[in-house]
Parts: structure tokens; sequence; C-alpha cells
């Protein structure tokens, strides 16, 4: 495990905060009317927090370990399945160290450089010792505890005060007998999130629920302490067939009756599929409590393709994304296949090497896979087959991949292309994507002919996937990357696709996709009525985030309807989607039903990490307890004070409170850490208007449009700065190019009608003005303005 140094917030995080800075230290004044745009709302909650609301509980935890027996008691009845678990990854996720496995990797003593940083390792008595730059910032002796993970590398697990565990961010490869570091040359430093000795890298949140079985965290919030607690180390029999205490009783009192034992659990697809994904998903945990049988949803908010870069927008994977979501998103989940259909359930091997695997369903033996000729198809050479494609009859223990001259032809190397995360492990990504170089000549999205021909050109790969497959190569899925790419860009072009997609697309991944990248439009009625719709699709997932996303409609003509719909989704039959809409109501929410429990539930259970703090100050802001709020946030920023997002997240309740001086400052650190993010030089700009500095605040304003031309909003308050400055020109020029940005923004044009008429150009002002009546026909001061105009 290790975290990544700039990392996107969790579920729901900034939220509120979000849209309140518009309100907060918005440059221009909003009239008495204003027209209805995408944006939050900025308005105080009706009421406050005053009480604490129920608490949603888990199950007592000695009651629910008493249900394990632990995977050594399946050895006497399963001793061949035992076998091949007991050698597997699972078995070896995490385990106490051991001077038969892990004397090599220490002895003889070592070091290794890493950044401007040197660590040493060595055996010492019955355990391996790692000296590294800790806490102290300076070289530190560590006795290491346990291991957690096997092959291509194996991390180190130390003891830190408050019943915490740390990965170490020395790591050893066994197949080269050598140690690295899993940053590589990133070279960071104690008290960053992501160092060794950082709440990134924390073995109770981050390591221990998916290298152990059935864990509890257990964090306790008031002391900021963990005792945490497991029904088995690594990933036993009980992780994926549940609990088997009662199995054992049942087998022992009627062994050989006959009878069908009533207490084995028969998983079905989805079941399997979902207690594979718990490990195997990037995503957020909502309880704390995910075990075999139970729907992925109800414990889990999954991260997809959305506007961020953790996918690729054609589903590829580019963070550590980890499998489930990615299969979700493949044609191979849509025709029924699972992980166990690929995947020995104990062994966790793939169940034939190389294409032989795929041709079980390709070969025309399976109708719901297209026939495929490995030879044709591919256009390589293809180990076992004959030019035309015949199967060669060979003893398949001769197989290795790394003896093959050339692995073109291999169908995962393909549609499966592989990333290296933690410097020395290569992940096949699961979403069974199609190689499509017009998208990385478009895009910047990877394709596999040139990950692998990285001699070539991308004209050259285009080149030859045409002239092989033609007009196949214009197909859906390059359509649907190339809508999710443009929405990233905030291109316009993009918005009546997407919509389309949430109503049309046949896989839920797909328009839950979708809804995610269509941020910048809600409030076209479009839109709007497509997320309505979609909050009563059948898939949870788009419930879940068509839940998240109808959040800036409460404050617009649509709020009613839309209320009404989240209260509906309070009682929706999946935890996900209702803690989504408690989030979303959390003003109103009533603090005696079992959604808000819930919701506390889990915000608790992540308040050891900055990201939970910040939720947790969402939370109070929105309930209206601006005190707590503060706390809360001041807290994020103290355990994370590298994290651009957080600063800037801290400095608008800063702000919301008067408190701006150290909103600026706040701000200004955002802008130092994170110097290349239009944002924070457009928050910054904002804040120092509101100070009264508008020569600072032109140049931060001006540095946002450098930045990010298409930043809207950073263009029109520079057109209104410059303009209180006397610099009429550049105003409307600014205001201009914010125009161009974005045409659907009605307040743009508005200010340059008010700017013109003032300088006397009235003709001007007059067709400013009725684009933005044109834009926003109800909005009182528009008509008023176009009105007044035209009697002059």
């Amino acid at each position: 495990m290790r975290a990544g140094r700039g990392r996107p917030m969790g579920w729901w995080v900034g939220l509120a905060a979000a849209a309140a800075l518009a309100g907060a230290i918005w440059l221009a004044r909003s009239p008495e009317s204003e027209p209805t745009v995408h944006g939050g709302s900025d308005a105080a909650p009706k009421g406050s927090m005053t009480r604490e609301p129920m608490r949603f509980a888990l199950e007592d935890e000695a009651t629910v370990f008493a249900g394990y027996a632990g995977s050594e008691s399946c050895r006497e009845c399963h001793e061949e399945a035992y076998e091949l678990w007991q050698r597997s990854h699972h078995a070896l996720a995490e385990r106490p160290l051991s001077v038969a496995m892990d004397r090599a990797a220490f002895d003889p003593p070592r070091s290794f450089p890493h950044g401007t940083q040197e660590s040493s390792v060595r055996w010492l008595g019955e355990t391996g010792e790692v000296t590294a730059v800790g806490l102290s910032a300076e070289a530190e002796a560590h006795r290491v505890d346990r291991v957690i993970a096997h092959y291509p590398l194996r991390q180190f697990l130390v003891p830190f005060p408050g019943g915490r565990w740390q990965a170490l961010e020395a790591a050893y490869d066994p197949a080269n007998n050598e140690w690295f570091n899993v940053y590589g040359e990133e070279d960071r430093q104690p008290g960053e999130w992501g160092h060794w000795t950082g709440r990134g890298m924390n073995w109770n949140t981050m390591c221990a629920g998916c290298h152990n079985t059935r864990l509890r965290k257990n964090y306790e919030v008031a002391t900021d302490t963990f005792r945490t607690t497991m029904a088995e180390q690594s990933v036993g029999c009980e992780a994926c067939h549940g609990p088997m205490q009662a199995h054992n009783d049942w087998q022992r009192e009627h062994g050989h009756s006959g009878l069908v034992d009533p207490t084995v659990p028969r998983w079905d697809q989805r079941q399997v599929l979902d207690y594979c994904g718990f490990c195997h998903a990037r995503r957020t945990d909502l309880t704390g409590d995910f075990k075999p049988g139970d729907n992925f949803f109800d414990h889990q908010d999954l991260v997809i393709v959305d506007r961020t870069d953790r996918y690729y927008p054609d589903g590829q994977v580019w963070d550590e994304d980890f499998e489930y979501a990615s299969f979700l998103s493949s044609p191979m989940h849509a025709a029924g296949v699972t992980c166990l259909d690929c995947h020995d359930p104990h062994s966790a091997k793939t169940r034939l090497p190389g294409n032989w695997l795929c041709m079980r369903c390709h070969d025309g033996g399976y109708e719901n896979a297209a026939v495929i000729d490995p030879v044709s198809h591919s256009r390589h050479k293809v180990f076992g087959y004959t030019t035309n494609g015949v199967l060669v009859d060979f003893d398949l223990s001769n197989y290795h991949p790394k003896r093959i001259e050339e692995t073109g032809g291999e169908c995962v190397n393909c549609h499966m292309p592989q990333t290296v995360y933690m410097e020395r492990h290569w992940r096949h990504d699961h979403g069974f994507t199609i190689p499509d170089p017009l998208l990385t000549q478009e895009h910047g999205i990877p394709n596999a002919c040139n990950r692998c021909h990285q001699d070539e050109t991308v004209g050259w790969a285009l080149e030859a996937v045409e002239s092989w497959y033609s007009n196949r190569m214009d197909r859906p899925t390059r359509h649907r990357a190339q809508w999710l790419a443009r929405a990233r860009r905030d291109d316009p072009a993009a918005r009546e696709p997407l919509v389309r997609m949430v109503t049309e697309e046949p896989l839920g991944y797909w328009r839950a996709a979708a809804i995610e990248n269509l941020d910048p439009w809600v409030g076209d009625p479009a839109v709007n009525a497509a997320l309505l719709q979609a909050l009563s699709d059948a898939d949870p997932l788009v419930r879940s985030k068509a839940a998240r996303v109808v959040e800036p409609l409460l404050e617009t003509p649509s709020g009613p309807t839309v209320t009404r719909a989240l209260r509906l989704a309070l009682d929706d039959p999946i935890r996900a989607v209702q803690m989504q809409a408690a989030w979303v109501l959390r003003r109103e929410l009533d603090l005696d039903t079992l959604a808000a429990g819930e919701l506390l539930h889990y915000l608790d259970l992540n308040a050891d990490q900055p990201a939970g703090q910040m939720q947790h100050g969402a939370w109070h802001l929105g309930r209206g307890d601006t005190t707590r709020a503060v706390e809360h946030y001041a807290k994020a920023v103290a355990w994370d004070s590298y994290s651009a997002p957080i600063r800037h997240d801290y400095a608008i309740v800063l702000s919301m409170l008067g408190r701006s001086r150290e909103a600026i400052s706040e701000l200004e650190a955002a802008r130092r850490l994170a110097p290349g993010e239009a944002e924070y030089a457009y928050k910054l700009g904002l804040a120092l208007h509101e100070a009264g500095d508008l020569g600072r605040s032109i140049t931060e304003l001006e540095r946002a449009v450098q930045l990010d031309p298409r930043h809207a909003r950073a263009g029109y308050n520079l057109g209104l700065a410059l303009n209180a400055s006397g610099r009429l020109t550049d105003a409307l020029e600014a205001l201009r190019r914010a125009e161009g940005a974005n045409p659907s923004d009605p307040r743009i044009p508005y200010a340059m009608a008010t700017i013109l008429a003032n300088a006397g150009r009235l003709g001007d002002a007059r067709a400013a003005a009725a684009r933005a009546v044109q834009l926003a026909p109800d909005w009182a001061d528009a008509r008023s303005l176009v009105r007044l105009l035209e009697g002059q």
C-alpha cells in the first residue's frame, strides 16, 4: 500500500464550503434578483445542530467474531482448496515477520539511497530493523512488526503510539533481492500526509481492512487513537465465504448424514463480484463492516470516471484505482462474466495461461462472446497458434510469457494494458478497453499500441489500426470517451451527448460517469430533467451519483421537486443512495432518523483523516454551527499542511466568518503549494479585492486567466476589477474572453452592458443587455436594464 502525494478529497469533501465561497467573497455584488445559473447555495441553514443525533451502531464485536472459525479449521475437510489458498497472495496478505521468509531481506545489512535520503536495514536478534528518517526528521531505527503483501514487493509495518501501525516506504523486492523506495525519487518529508509516518500511510485506515479478515478499525475520535481488531490476520477463507463456525459445528454433528448443510451460504454472481470488489476497488468506506453476501453499495461509495485524473475518459486507470470499477465499466461485466470465470477462487491465479483463458469463450463456444481468431485479429504473432489461426497442441506447463519473443498477440496486452504502481507492481487494467490512437491524438488518452511501440509516433499507430480495422474503429466507445474528455474541459458541446448517455447508455457505470461529468451544466433544463430521472434509475451507482450532483438545484426553481425526490431517496433500499441524499439534505435532516445516525457514523469512522475532518466541518457548516466547523477545518490543515485543497477550503470558512486576513494567508499557501492551479489564484484574487487590495487582486485574477483561459468566472471578475481601476478597454476585453469561455452565463453580458452604458456606448450596451435577457428571460434586473437602455 502506498499513498499518493496529491490526492483528490474523499466523498462529499468541500461541497458546502465550495458552494459558500461565491457568496463570501464574490466581486460582483448581487442585485436584488439574479438569473438562475449553476451554483450552490450560500444561504444560512434554518437551524443549528444543538444536540447529538441518534448514532448508527455496529453489531457487538465479540458476537461477530465468535462466528469465525479461522482458516486452519477448513484444512481437515477441504485440504486441496486449503493448500491452494495457503500459497496464495491472499494468505500472505499480512503476516508476522518470519525468520524463514524474511531474514534474507535484512541479512547481510545494507543501505540504499532515495532522493536526498538514505535508509538502511539489518537483522537484529529475532527481527528486522529499518533505519529511516522518521517523525524527528532525523534517521531513526524502527523494529519491524509485520509484513504486508508478498510478491512482487513486501512492505513492513512498525508500531506507533496510539494503537497505530505505519507502513514503511522502504520496501523489498524478493525477486531481485533488492530494497527500494515505494515513492521512487519523490523524496517525501516528515509532516507530509503521504510520508510513511503520516496518516496517508497509516495501516489501521489505509491497509488493514483489505489485508485481513472482518476487520474493525475502532478509531476513538476523542483521543485520536485506535483499538483495531480482526477475526483473522490475512485474507482467510472466511473473508470470502463468511463466518463458518456454525458450518463447523453442523458438520461435527451431522458429518456424513447426507443432509444438506443449511449453514453454508451460496452466493450469487453479484455477491461474488461484490466481495471481490470490497478489496479490489478504490472507494470510500461508509460503515467499516462489510462482509461477504452484503451489497457493495450498502457499504461503499465507489470512485469512477469523473472530472478528475483518477481515470482516463475512456475508462483506463490513471491513478491507483484497482480493478472493481474498471470491471464494472467493461463489456465483460455486461456479458455476465465474473471474477471467478477467469480466476481460481483459492489460488487467485488465472485458470489458464495467456490466450487460452480468453479463448474459452471467444472460440465460438459461448453465445454472448464474439468469435475471435487470435492471429488475424491481433495482426501479431500469437504463441501457440499457426499463421492460419489453428491452435497448436502442446504442454501448457512450458508456457511462460517472459520467454516469448513477441507478446503483441496476447489478448491482455492490447485489452488489459499494464500500469506500474509502487515502482515494482505491474497491474492489468480490467476495463477491457479497445486501443484507439485517435483518442491519444485528440485527448492524450494512452493506447496499447504506443505503450508497447514507444519508438513509434501516434500517427504511425493510428494509420496501422485504421488500415486494419477501417470504420470499425469509429465505435460508440470512442464517441463516449470523446464526450467525457470534452466535458473535462467544460466544452458545451459535451452537454447534450452526456444527457443522452444518462438516459440511453445501457451500462449503469457509464450512465453514472455521465452524471459525474455534467457538473458544469447543472441548471440547464435538459440536464435537470435527466438528473431527476436518474434518481429512480435501476442501478444504485447511478442513483447515488445523481443524488450528489443535484445539490445545486436546491436553491433554484427546481428546488422543491429535487427536495421531494431526495426525501424519497432517504428510503432507498441501498445505503449509499440513502447517505448521499441525507448529505445533500443535511440542513433539514431530522436528527432522530436512521439516515442521520448512519451519516454521523460514517463521519466518525473517517475522522482520523484530514478529509474526514473536512467533512465534519462541512456537516457543521451546513447545520449552522460555524464555530465547530472551523475547528474541524483547522484540524484538517494541521494534519496535512501540505495540501492545497484543504487550505483552500479552510480559507473559504475563514472568509465566511469575516476572518479575511487569515483567509488570504491560507489561499496564498494554497497557491504556493499548487502554483499551476488556476482556481487558487482566482479565489485569492477575490479575497484580496474584499480586503481592498485592488492591485494584487488584479494580478491574481490575471494569473488565473493565464493558467486557465477557459476559467470564465476568473475572467468575469477580472473584467469588473479592471473596470474599477479605470482600465475600461482592458475590462471589456477580459469580459469578452470570459463570455467566449462560458457563453451561457448571463451575468457576463449583463456586466458588459452596465460598463458600456456608463461609458456612453449605448448601442453596444443594448446588444449586451439583450444577450443577458436571452440567456435568463426571468432575470428582473436584466429586463429592467433593457427597458432603461431602450428609453435612452
